[in-house]
């Protein structure tokens, strides 16, 4: 079964080899998938979701989007211009209270045309929010369309459906035999939709997330429900539970010291992913997902290793500027 697609991003995004860094660590061959690359403002990896999202939405005809997130967050930004570019509308609700000097992802959404709704509410509270603030909408005439943070929806877990092919594809014409793929896992949409996708056409590769934000049993439980109902969509094969591999960042739980906490471990990861190989990585989801790979090298993997960038190029520079906490 097709579903609604509206064209954003520029795929496929580059598979690189990473032999210098390969070189300085002593371990096998190293990649990184190019979402950084994808060409959608700084969207990153969120493009691909909104892909989907935006097709359902102007599907259903809907003259408004409404969704939420963090002060920091990507998603927020990437949608707030996405809404604009298909000519609709958008209402996001910002957890917290109105920051002093709101951040570059705010300003983005801003400049989008979004207009913005500090609600004081935590994070976990804001996909409730977005329902209420749709209902209200919907209560005046309009034709809202809800994203819950991140975009994590079943249709929005499309967008890494399709990505698992392309992957594939990648791999397959480099002669990479079954590599591990690191991912960061932060409400689960990306990784769940890589599940998804590897299970419709039976690719050999190993997924392998890691949760920057959520309690392991909880997020591996989340994933698997919503990798699920995204098979369904398709109409493909549903993964099995022996499928979904996460684990915690190395040297601490999900998210140590808060989501999006800065270490001096991730300053000195982000210092060696940039000074090696001229990479950003930001500090909620990127060097996470860096200090895994470095983790699993340093363990003696020696299987080929994809690390899935997903961009996050605001919070990439502001890594390399802000105080760090405890290493």
């Amino acid at each position: 079964m097709t579903r609604p697609r509206r064209a954003l991003a520029l795929l496929p995004t580059p598979l690189q080899r990473l032999p210098a860094l390969e070189a300085l660590l002593g371990s096998g061959p190293l990649y990184l998938k190019r979402d950084d690359l994808i060409g959608f403002g700084v969207a990153g990896n969120k493009a691909r979701a909104l892909e989907f999202l935006l097709g359902d939405a102007l599907a259903g005809r809907a003259d408004v989007l409404v969704t939420a997130g963090s002060p920091g967050s990507n998603f927020v930004a990437a949608a707030a211009l996405a809404a604009r570019v298909c000519g609709l509308d958008c209402d996001v609700l910002v957890s917290g209270p109105h920051p002093a000097r709101p951040p570059v992802t705010l300003r983005l959404a801003e400049q989008a045309g979004a207009r913005m709704r500090y609600t004081g509410a935590d994070r976990e509270e804001l996909d409730e929010l977005v329902d209420k603030h749709a209902a209200r909408l919907r209560e005046q005439g309009r034709t809202p369309y809800g994203i819950p943070r991140g975009g994590t929806t079943p249709v929005g877990a499309l967008g890494f459906a399709h990505a698992a092919a392309e992957l594939t594809a990648q791999v397959t014409s480099a002669g990479i035999d079954d590599p591990v793929v690191v991912l960061p896992t932060g409400s689960g949409a990306s990784l769940a939709g890589l599940l998804a996708g590897r299970a419709a056409i039976g690719a050999t590769w190993r997924p392998y997330g890691v949760s920057v934000s959520r309690p392991l049993p909880q997020i591996r439980a989340e994933v698997l429900g919503l990798a699920r109902r995204c098979a369904q969509l398709t109409a493909s094969p549903a993964p099995a539970e022996g499928d979904v591999h996460i684990v915690d960042p190395p040297f601490g739980g999900a998210a140590p010291g808060g989501f999006g906490h800065i270490t001096h471990r991730d300053r000195r990861d982000a210092l060696l992913a940039l000074r090696c190989e001229g990479l950003l990585l930001d500090s909620t989801y990127g060097v996470k997902a860096f200090g895994a790979v470095l983790a699993l090298v340093g363990a003696g993997e020696r299987a080929p290793i994809v690390l899935w960038h997903t961009g996050g190029m605001p919070g990439a520079l502001s890594l390399l500027t802000s105080p760090a906490g405890p290493p």
